[in-house]
């Protein structure tokens, strides 16, 4: 099994919020980008998506509520919920979508 460095895949991207599939597990695709404190509008996915937090702060709406997710946390954002990215967001983030 090959060894991924999600900071060192995100640091490489040309582009912040700009995801790149770094590996599949089954039907789960796992993508790693970069926040760069920008906003990024809101989504709605026919799909789990997990958002796992590798170093820095991801600040999401979701629906009404305000989420926090620090490094090493991860958000379980199910299929059907929109959520948004708020500014201030920065670091690495690896998306697992289900």
């Amino acid at each position: 099994m090959p060894l991924v460095d999600f900071k060192s895949v995100a640091d490489s991207l040309a582009a912040a919020w700009k995801s790149s599939v770094v590996g599949q597990v089954g039907a789960a695709k796992i993508k790693v980008l970069r926040m760069d404190d920008q906003p990024y509008g809101e989504e709605t996915h026919d799909y789990n998506e997990g958002l796992l937090v590798v170093d820095g702060k991801l600040l999401l709406q979701v629906e009404h509520e305000a989420v926090t997710v620090e490094a090493g946390q991860m958000y379980l954002a199910p299929a059907g919920v929109p959520h948004a990215v708020l500014p201030g967001s920065h670091g690495t983030l690896v998306i697992i979508d289900v």
